[in-house]
């Protein structure tokens, strides 16, 4: 006698998130190409859309990271956004004000991608849950009582 048995019994675990080294190599590297490309294209001195470029990039990265890679990956991307993306080239500056807030949007975004992660995985999982609690809990499922 065959029986039927659904393919996803048991429960999926949560993903880990990826280590923080590597989130932050890939918002060095990263960081470095785009405000690369951005100077190439539009040309230099555009420090607003290399922010919200950046912002997006450091967004993306939140979303396989852990909350503490957050600090790391907004501060790479700022060394980037301010050597490479305002005039003078390869230069550090500290404008007070200013960066502090290219840091806290940077932050803000990594943030928000982990947290959007977070949530995005907790949802799945409850969905999962709950669904497991249909036929699979109550005996009534594929395979139970066809004999």
């Amino acid at each position: 006698m065959v029986e039927w048995v659904p393919l996803g019994r048991g429960a999926r675990p949560v993903p880990q998130p990826v280590a923080a080294p590597l989130v932050w190599s890939g918002a060095f590297c990263g960081a470095l190409a785009l405000v690369a490309l951005l100077n190439s294209v539009v040309g230099p001195g555009r420090p607003g859309l290399a922010l919200s470029v950046l912002s997006l990039l450091a967004a993306v990265l939140g979303l396989c990271a852990r909350f503490t890679a957050a600090p790391g990956t907004a501060v790479l991307c700022w060394l980037s956004l301010n050597g490479f993306a305002i005039p003078p080239a390869g230069t550090l500056t500290w404008a007070g004000a200013r960066d502090a807030g290219w840091l806290a949007c940077l932050f803000a975004a990594a943030l928000g991608g982990t947290a959007l992660a977070r949530i995005r995985h907790a949802r799945a999982a409850y969905r999962r849950l709950t669904t497991a609690g249909g036929y699979e809990a109550r005996g009534t499922g594929w395979g139970a009582g066809d004999d």
